[in-house]
């Protein structure tokens, strides 16, 4: 390749290159400087060296109940959201008429603002004149109200905003998947006699590795940083029941009441996201080392 060919690559490069150093690179460098100071983004940042995480692990447990919130987020949304976007995607593999129609409509939700969605949904969840409560009791299902944004149904009714918004995408993951299994071993094992839960486990599932491996790790990532529709549904309550970690995060960047006396806490915001990325990454790590050996298993 001649000096000019390589010049014109690297100029198409640099725009990539622009936007990904201010919008990742600068961000992570300004919040790790941060971190070690006392900066409520008003009066002098004060340093403090590492005071902002001492008070982060061992005295905010605020922070610790954000992280068991989100752990039982993500589960709820995994096992949830996965295998039913797997049945569907099953579903839809069939050839039968109107296939691409009932594609496009299950994916239509993974299209819509975040925001959005969640805003739609408070208004059906609402306790009095939500349309969910109301059919239900039309239908005699339940006989009073259910507040399902309260106590008991927050966390459910967050995950199930979840699953009607995720279900798609990753139904289009399971699709793609599985239709670049070869036919022929399908074939093979029909005239083996093969049962269907035996080709299930031992042909469709083994092959779909890869695509499973990549889908399980953006539904990880992506349910860590689920807080529009949070923010939206529920602002982290009742009781911070429904706050998870990056929500809580935002609020200490942007407080809840910005008339109120609290005031915004941009240096340990910054510790909470430095601690937090590195639990993110140690859990990437650790799923890539159980990856790996299942691999070698399989």
């Amino acid at each position: 390749m001649d000096l000019k060919s390589k010049a014109s690559i690297y100029v198409m490069l640099v725009p990539n290159l622009l936007l990904f150093l201010s919008l990742s690179i600068y961000p992570i460098i300004w919040s790790l400087r941060y971190a070690f100071y006392d900066y409520d983004g008003v009066y002098q940042p004060k340093f403090v060296g590492f005071d902002n995480f001492v008070q982060l692990i061992t005295k905010d447990a605020v922070f610790w109940q954000s992280l068991q919130v989100t752990g039982i987020y993500v589960l709820g949304k995994l096992l949830i959201v996965i295998p039913l976007a797997f049945l569907v995607a099953l579903a839809l593999n069939i050839r039968f008429r109107g296939n691409g129609l009932l594609q496009a409509i299950v994916f239509s939700p993974t299209i819509m603002s975040s925001a959005v969605m969640a805003m739609m949904f408070y208004l059906l969840l609402n306790v009095y004149n939500g349309e969910v409560n109301r059919y239900f009791m039309m239908f005699g299902i339940i006989h009073a109200p259910i507040e399902w944004l309260g106590n008991h149904f927050a966390m459910f009714s967050v995950i199930m905003v979840a699953f009607w918004g995720g279900l798609g995408n990753y139904m289009v993951y399971f699709l793609a998947g599985l239709q670049t299994i070869p036919k022929d071993v399908y074939e093979s094992a029909d005239l083996d006699g093969v049962t269907f839960w035996k080709r299930m486990f031992y042909i469709t599932l083994p092959m779909l590795g890869p695509v499973l491996r990549v889908i399980l790790m953006l539904a990880i990532v992506s349910a860590f940083q689920d807080i529009q529709s949070i923010l939206v549904l529920t602002g982290g309550g009742p009781l911070a029941k429904t706050k998870v970690v990056f929500l809580y995060i935002y609020q200490l960047f942007f407080p809840v009441d910005p008339n109120s006396a609290f005031h915004a806490q941009i240096g340990y915001g910054a510790a909470a996201s430095m601690v937090t990325g590195l639990i993110l990454g140690m859990i990437t790590l650790l799923f890539l080392y159980i990856s790996r050996k299942l691999d070698k298993i399989y």
